[in-house]
């Protein structure tokens, strides 16, 4: 029979696994005791050699298969490895299916307010609007003040005017004249409303004839004449007329003739000059008070 060290001299590599590790134990005590007695140590070995033998087909098969139970293989764990070579980079993905839609969030805060921007370019002009509705009836205005203009004088001596032909008769009482339009300075009125006006002069005659002239602007627009006929009362003489006046036209009486002076005035009985307006040619005229 061959002894334990000419068994061993193939050198057969088992695998480290459990049961391997406890066969290693039981060889390890059988060395041991093969040291005291080698022949009884040979009988007992032979068995257990063809036993591993057997066992190291049977493993070696499963190793090829990777078929050994994870059980077998338990050890230490190993030392961590070097990390590994970067690989390429891989292919593109497929796009992936669409998501679901995400149900609305909650509202958030109000945002603080930004600044002004710039003024924009003036736009077209748009088109005309349609025409409203008619308004509501406003209240009632005042009522507007119509122009005026007004005056009557009368002479204040009581006895014969000398007159020469061309003077203007002062009439130098006034009895109205809130416009101020006549000035019995120079006996002459002055328009400053523009419109048509009637003026009349109611005349004593006394002592002498009379004839007068109404006067516009240098011009003579009506005469009147009344002779004397040495009566022992005095005679009246009156006339009157329309006149269209401008703002600046002036008018007043004025003798015609030298020797037809005979305007007389008394406590009894007077000489008058009066004028007034009677429409006015403002249609948007100012309001007179």
């Amino acid at each position: 029979m061959p002894t334990l060290p000419d068994r061993l001299s193939g050198s057969v590599v088992f695998p480290l696994t459990h049961t391997n590790i406890s066969i290693g134990r039981h060889l390890t005590k059988t060395f041991s005791a093969s040291r005291l007695n080698p022949a009884m140590t040979s009988v007992r070995l032979f068995p257990l050699f063809q036993s591993l033998v057997v066992l190291q087909v049977h493993l070696s098969s499963q190793l090829e298969d990777n078929k050994i139970p994870p059980s077998l293989c338990t050890g230490h764990p190993g030392i961590p490895g070097s990390p590994g070579v970067h690989g390429s980079p891989g292919q593109p993905g497929r796009d992936g299916r669409d998501g679901r839609d995400a149900a609305p969030g909650e509202k958030g805060q109000k945002g603080d307010r930004g600044e002004s921007g710039e003024t924009g370019l003036r736009g077209l002009t748009g088109d005309t609007g349609y025409a409203g509705e008619k308004g509501e009836k406003g209240q009632p205005g005042e009522c507007a003040v119509a122009p005026k203009s007004a005056f009557s004088v009368k002479l204040s001596q009581s006895q014969v005017l000398a007159l020469k032909v061309g003077d203007a008769v002062r009439f130098d009482t006034v009895l109205i004249n809130e416009q101020g339009d006549y000035n019995p300075e120079t006996g002459r009125f002055t328009c400053k409303v523009p419109g048509v006006y009637y003026f009349a002069v109611h005349a004593t005659v006394y002592r002498a004839s009379l004839q007068f002239d109404l006067m516009k602007n240098g011009h003579a627009m009506a005469s009147y004449f009344q002779i004397y006929g040495n009566w022992s009362k005095p005679a009246s003489l009156s006339g009157g007329s329309l006149l269209h006046l401008v703002p600046g036209d002036q008018v007043w009486v004025q003798m015609a003739l030298s020797e037809y002076y005979g305007f007389y005035s008394s406590t009894k009985t007077d000489s008058t000059f009066t004028g007034f307006l009677v429409y006015s040619d403002w249609k948007n005229s100012a309001v007179f008070a």
